[in-house]
């Protein structure tokens, strides 16, 4: 079993990280086929994702993006070109940010956001 670990620092803060990670999370289930979902936390958010041959997590820092994969024997082969893929996918997204809705949306809107959207969901 081969493994992927990628680590990227950024200064988008909890609230954009999100939003980045749950479009990447979608990005993942509309190109690669991956089933995710996404756990919100305090301090750290998590996405979970599977296919046949794949599976991982994305663990989303308020000021780092720490992806953990493991290939099966098959994905294996391709590691180097499915970690490029990887690479490039998510440097492309941090080039292009999500706004933060904090900003516009006052201070309290990271409090309403962790109540409707508390716990696991599928994305």
């Amino acid at each position: 079993m081969s493994t992927i670990h990628i680590h990227r620092k950024h200064h988008l803060g909890h609230a954009a990280a999100r939003k980045l990670a749950l479009r990447w999370a979608e990005e993942a289930e509309r190109d690669f086929g991956m089933a995710c979902t996404y756990e919100e936390g305090d301090d750290e958010d998590t996405v979970h994702f599977q296919r046949t041959g794949a599976s991982g997590t994305l663990k989303v820092l308020p000021h780092a993006f720490e992806l953990e994969a493991k290939l099966g024997f098959l994905l294996g082969a391709f590691k180097d070109r499915i970690e490029a893929e990887i690479v490039k996918n998510l440097d492309e997204l941090l080039a292009h940010p999500p706004a933060a809705r904090k900003a516009a949306a006052g201070p309290h809107a990271d409090t309403a956001a962790k109540k409707r959207g508390a716990g696991k969901k599928a994305v």
